[in-house]
């Protein structure tokens, strides 16, 4: 049935299929956010849009690839993350698709990226951001994004099931504890409107407020 919504939901460019497969080939791949979640993303990016916009947590460059595939030729995406070899495996593909020059790749903690674009003056200036880094960072990452994101603006949180742990009260462990918080503090977030969707492993659709 995944692989059947999967046939029709995606229309990939031929440099993604290309970064799905090498990255399918890696140890870590299970850490590759869902193929329907990235066209889901590029579809949000066109329906506002986006020309600036945020990526904390690249791992191989999907989730990059696939939201600047959907930007204009002059749009920018920052993508955030701490571990350049992951990054060097999507780069090329990046160059392939010639999307290359949209992405501006910090590498340095998420928080310290983020902080800084505040301190810059960039709050209220981005359109999109998509959260799927460390999940003690959830948190940080959320409220962060939030500062920099333009009222009706779109933040994609992904992982929000991880796996179905958020529900088993005995499941404790820091991470499940740290994406159950988030959960919670969305739902009950007057700054936004969510919606969580069962997309891959779920992802929830913050849309922030008009002032």
């Amino acid at each position: 049935m995944c692989q059947y919504v999967e046939d029709h939901s995606c229309r990939f460019h031929p440099a993604q299929v290309k970064l799905i497969q090498a990255t399918n080939q890696h140890a870590a791949s299970r850490m590759m956010g869902d193929p329907s979640q990235h066209q889901l993303m590029q579809n949000m990016c066109r329906l506002i849009r986006a020309k600036k916009t945020l990526d904390i947590g690249v791992f191989t460059g999907c989730s990059a690839l696939a939201i600047a595939l959907a930007l204009p030729s002059d749009g920018k995406l920052i993508a955030c993350d701490v571990n350049d070899d992951f990054v060097s495996i999507g780069k090329p593909y990046w160059k392939e698709a010639g999307v290359d020059h949209k992405i501006d790749l910090r590498l340095a903690p998420a928080t310290e990226t983020l902080q800084k674009l505040i301190d810059e003056g960039q709050s209220g200036t981005f359109d999109f951001a998509f959260i799927d880094a460390d999940k003690a960072g959830y948190d940080s990452y959320y409220e962060l994004s939030l500062k920099l994101l333009r009222p009706g603006g779109i933040i994609v949180v992904d992982n929000v099931i991880w796996g179905g742990s958020i529900l088993d009260s005995k499941i404790q462990d820091a991470d499940t504890v740290a994406i159950r918080s988030l959960n919670d503090k969305i739902q009950k977030d007057d700054r936004v409107d969510a919606v969580m969707l069962t997309v891959g492993d779920g992802c929830t659709l913050v849309f922030k407020h008009h002032e």
